[in-house]
């Protein structure tokens, strides 16, 4: 680590193959980097590189300040680059993004626009934003090609346009053998030419099956080794023969209930798409007393004592207990999340100047498939709106993990429950992404919530929300570093941005002859790579 913090120089293994047989080089690591910060797809993790390098949250917001326009009015109808605009797109590229990842002899090196300490959590997490890939392969499939004038026909692809949409090839230990969509399988062997000693088991079957019944009697009989299990059904598993429950694991993850101020207007949870008792209008959740009513309909505490059966936690906002910011005694704030049914009744009568109260509403509230923990609070909370006034009607409906996604990217959910587990053990990994302008959830609750949040505040001092959130994160004392997440998080309750259901807490389902496993909060899914059977 150099110059203060602002250069990364990595020194690359030689002797590593990719699974196609490729060696593993500098220059695939450059590129790799590269080409994930050009391919930037929207509501994905490549901010947190663009956030790290250039200190913006996007590409498409670093071409803005670049050039200075948005980034969509400088192509034609067909995506090509405007004639005036073509050499300052190509120079994107040349003077930004490839200076700032370059090749040095048996080494890489990546420079930062200024510090920025979670960089190496960043990059050190198991996931895909710093996964590295083979220059030479992914051109020759398709994926960019690595040159100056063509990086933007590869932005922001389609999941389904992409080269690697279907077909992997990297370097560690298990390689994919094959992905089932109809059976929704997927099957990885072991890759006996890894770098390391290979693994102990030599094959991985991971099945995706919503229906919990089905799962419970393949891991009584054997035929799951680990198991996912909604938490409302562990006793079912607990004392159940041949099976290890592992309880009271820590986390670093929030589930939440955000609101969209501006639904996109052809989506199809909105019902008629206006407030006459029928539907409602995109900016239905832009009125704060909407907001504050679905917020106080919830119950918190009932819903973790009766349904998480004790493993979970309320929390004040979004940002977990365990760091930096955390403020237990924040949760005695009068603006807190709290369960209470008079005051609901309250704001619902206030919404849209009585329109809500006098005309009702309609709308629907989605749920991945699979996941009764969500369908419960889904459930939970139109059972208690829908007992305020028989005016409001919400429909629950479960639909694929995919669907769910998509429409929440395209913004045709009216609200969402979703969870974040963090990618980096800092605040500002929840506080930006779920209330700045250009985090991954806030980004997708509309134009009007951006607009508010970017916008200064008299409540913050003449400070925007956003503004508040970057000085937060480059503040180096940690007792100020507290105090400004602390006056974020009265500001995000005051205005009823959001409100956490709980803060989990973790455990694990697995048949005893599993062994090697331990926990690390910050990777809870399976390392098959530590993981044998003894039998």
């Amino acid at each position: 680590i150099l110059d203060g913090g602002k250069v990364y120089k990595f020194y690359i293994r030689k002797g590593v193959k990719f699974h196609e047989g490729g060696d593993l080089t500098p220059e695939d690591v450059e590129y790799s980097f590269e080409r994930g910060l050009i391919l930037d797809p929207a509501a994905g993790p490549m901010w947190m590189l663009w956030e790290a390098l250039f200190g913006v949250d996007s590409l498409e917001t670093f071409v803005e300040k670049v050039v200075g326009k948005p980034y969509s009015e400088l192509f034609d109808e067909n995506g090509e680059p405007l004639p005036e605009y073509k050499d300052a797109l190509i120079k994107v590229y040349t003077d930004y993004i490839d200076p700032a990842i370059e090749v040095e002899g048996d080494a890489v090196v990546i420079k930062l626009v200024r510090p920025f300490a979670p960089f190496m959590n960043i990059i050190a997490q198991s996931a895909n934003w710093a996964a590295i890939l083979d220059k030479e392969w992914c051109i020759e499939v398709g994926c960019w090609d690595g040159k100056a004038d063509t990086w933007w026909k590869y932005h922001d692809i389609r999941k389904e346009e992409s080269p690697l949409y279907d077909r992997m090839n990297g370097t560690g230990p298990f390689k994919l053998v094959e992905w089932d969509r109809a059976q929704r399988k997927v099957i990885l062997e072991r890759n006996d030419n890894y770098w390391r000693e290979p693994a102990k088991i030599k094959k991985v079957i991971i099945w995706t099956i919503d229906e919990w019944s089905t799962r419970k009697a393949m891991l009584e009989q054997g035929d799951a080794d680990i198991c996912a299990v909604p938490v409302q059904y562990l006793p079912q598993v607990e004392g159940m023969e041949g099976v290890t429950v592992i309880k009271d694991l820590p986390t670093l993850i929030v589930t939440a209930l955000h609101f969209n101020w501006n639904i996109k207007k052809d989506s199809k949870y909105i019902g008629s798409g206006k407030l006459d008792g029928n539907g409602i209008p995109p900016d239905f959740f832009s009125d704060i007393h909407v907001r504050k009513g679905f917020i106080y309909a919830m119950d918190y505490q009932g819903f973790i004592k009766d349904v998480l059966h004790g493993l979970g936690k309320q929390v004040p906002t979004d940002l977990p207990e365990g760091l930096l910011g955390f403020n237990e005694k924040l949760l005695e704030d009068e603006n807190a999340p709290r369960f209470d049914i008079l005051k609901a009744t309250e704001e619902f009568k206030k919404a849209w100047n009585g329109e809500v109260w006098k005309k009702g509403f309609k709308m629907t509230l989605l749920y991945n498939l699979g996941n009764d923990t969500r369908r419960v609070a889904a459930e939970m909370l139109k059972a208690y709106i829908e007992m305020i006034n028989p005016k409001f009607h919400i429909e629950v409906r479960g639909v694929q993990w995919p669907t769910y996604l998509d429409a929440y990217r395209r913004g045709e959910l009216p609200a969402f429950i979703i969870g974040w587990l963090a990618d980096y053990p800092d605040p500002h990994n929840f506080i930006f992404t779920y209330y700045h302008s250009g985090g991954v959830y806030a980004g997708r609750q509309g134009e009007n919530f951006k607009k508010f949040v970017s916008t200064p505040h008299p409540d913050l001092g003449g400070k925007s929300l956003d503004e508040l959130i970057i000085q937060a994160v480059g503040e180096s004392d940690p007792a100020k570093r507290q105090a400004l997440y602390e006056e974020i998080q009265k500001f995000t309750m005051k205005y009823a941005l959001g409100a956490p259901l709980y803060q989990g807490i973790g455990f694990r389902v697995q048949r005893s002859w599993v062994k090697g496993w331990y926990y690390n909060m910050m990777r809870p899914g399976d390392d098959y790579y530590i993981l044998y059977k003894e039998e």
